[in-house]
């Protein structure tokens, strides 16, 4: 299950049979947090400026999402604002210039599920907006980690979303430890994922492309899972070591 947005879409999507079986993309038992707090979260915005994904801006002109949340859009339908604990307001709304998607990216399996997006105008750091390093290789498993976002706070019974940045906490769960008998993804989960895990605590709709970071560092890529927050079933994230390359060849073309 992707974790896009609004109800809306994802009954369109399901109809149009584009998603995998199971829809995620908000933060489960998190709390209110601010963006001083996490000044490398973004929020993207179609062109009616509603919320449909998060992000985590790298440099003074790139943001790093998930593939499956660029599917239905050109850059001109899309805003970035940096720098609000509010998605719908303050800050600065950046336009688009380009974004591309892996083109390893397969929707039936999410690997490759990451993007990266050129913005038209650079902005600078402050006590809102930092960039975020990249993780080079995935922490083990158990390692603290937390999930941002202003995804829905359930798995679609909640329809609105909360205007405020939430932030849960979580522990990795490494590839092979995912797919393990432990949990219950089993082969679903391969090389260019990483988990994490918490009872009762996951992201959800709304908090797709948003960031796992452990040790200040991304980590992760908010990606699928089986609903939000079921027991057995960690959140599943596009891992960004194993993508890495990849976005640091993508960033000198774009």
């Amino acid at each position: 299950m992707l974790r896009f947005i609004a109800v809306f879409a994802l009954v369109n999507c399901a109809l149009a049979g584009t998603l995998p079986n199971d829809l995620d993309g908000r933060i489960v038992n998190g709390v209110d947090t601010t963006i001083e707090a996490h000044p490398y979260q973004v929020p993207l915005q179609n062109a009616a400026l509603s919320h449909f994904c998060g992000g985590s801006i790298i440099s003074e002109d790139l943001v790093v999402t998930a593939a499956h949340c660029m599917q239905s859009y050109t850059a001109s339908q899309i805003k970035v604002r940096l720098g609000s604990t509010i998605y719908n307001e303050g800050g600065e709304l950046v336009s688009v210039k380009a974004f591309k998607f892996h083109e390893g990216y397969n929707p039936k399996t999410m690997v490759n599920d990451v993007a990266l997006i050129k913005l038209a105008t650079p902005v600078r750091e402050s006590s809102k907006i930092r960039y975020i390093r990249l993780a080079d290789r995935t922490p083990p498993t158990g390692t603290p980690a937390v999930v941002t976002g202003w995804g829905t706070k359930c798995f679609l019974t909640c329809v609105s979303l909360p205007k405020t940045l939430q932030e849960v906490e979580v522990d990795i769960v490494d590839q092979k430890a995912c797919a393990s008998n432990e949990f219950k993804y089993g082969s679903q989960i391969q090389d260019t994922m990483v988990c994490a895990y918490a009872l009762k605590k996951d992201a959800c709709q709304g908090d797709s492309g948003g960031p796992l970071v452990a040790n200040n560092q991304l980590v992760g890529i908010v990606s699928w899972g089986s609903g939000c927050a079921r027991v057995g079933y960690p959140g599943v994230f596009c891992d960004v070591p194993s993508v890495r390359s990849w976005i640091e060849k993508t960033a000198k073309e774009l």
